[in-house]
C-alpha cells in the first residue's frame, strides 16, 4: 500500500514540475501555445492509455487443484463429483441425468447423498461447501 502511495506521489510531482515548468517556457514565449496544449494532451493521452492497461491487466488464473485429503474424509464417489460439478454449473436434476446418461432418480440419490456427506440442505450451499473445500473449481 505504501509503495502505491509513494508511485502516486512522485507522478504527481512531476506532473507539478512538468506544469510549473512549461508555465514558465510559455511566460517566457519559449515555445508557442500550441505546443503547449500538444504536451499537455500527449500527457493526458498516455496517461490514459496507461491507466486503461493497468485497470484492464487481469491476474492469471490459478490452476485447480481439487483437494484430496476432502475427497477422501468425505468419500464421495466420481459420480457425485460429476453431479456436484454440473450443480455447480446450475444443471437441473433431468439435465445432468441426460449428460450422465443416467435416470432422474438416480440423480436425486446422489444428490441426498451430496447434501448428508456435506451436511446441508439446499443446492447452493452443497456448491458453496465444496467450492470452500476445493472440491470443485
Amino acid at each position: 500500500m505504501i509503495r502505491t502511495v509513494v508511485l502516486w506521489a512522485l507522478v504527481l510531482a512531476l506532473g507539478a514540475f512538468a506544469l510549473q515548468w512549461l508555465e514558465y517556457g510559455f511566460v517566457v514565449r519559449a515555445f508557442s501555445w500550441q505546443v503547449y496544449v500538444g504536451l499537455v494532451g500527449a500527457a493526458f493521452a498516455a496517461g490514459g492509455v496507461w491507466v486503461g492497461w493497468r485497470l484492464a491487466a487481469r491476474a492469471r488464473p490459478e490452476i485447480f487443484q481439487r483437494n484430496d485429503a476432502a475427497l477422501a474424509s468425505l468419500s464421495l464417489t466420481g459420480q457425485e463429483i460429476k453431479v456436484l460439478e454440473r450443480l455447480a454449473a446450475g444443471r437441473s436434476n433431468k439435465e445432468i441425468a441426460r449428460d450422465l446418461g443416467l435416470s432422474p432418480n438416480t440423480v436425486k440419490t446422489h444428490v441426498g447423498n451430496l447434501y448428508a456427506k456435506l451436511e446441508v440442505s439446499r443446492r447452493t450451499q452443497a456448491v458453496g461447501k465444496a467450492r470452500e473445500l476445493s472440491l470443485i473449481p
